[in-house]
């Protein structure tokens, strides 16, 4: 009797289970998109560096080379 109350007749709703897959689906697409997003923040970090450290460099007032 409390089976029947609590909704466990006839198995799992169907529905339910549908839902609970798209659910996951979209879990595991956004988990996908935030790995590849940050990819692309630590590619862009690193890019960032390398031009402030290039643009820190005054070659007017630069050194000659010596060989």
């Amino acid at each position: 009797m409390a089976k029947a109350l609590l909704g466990y007749v006839g198995g799992p709703d169907p529905r339910l289970l549908a839902e609970m897959r798209r659910l996951q689906q979209r879990v595991q697409d956004l988990e996908s998109e935030l790995v590849r997003m940050q990819a692309e923040n630590d590619a862009l970090t690193i890019a960032s560096r390398e031009d402030s450290l290039l643009s820190s460099i005054d070659v007017a007032h630069a050194e000659p080379v010596l060989a």
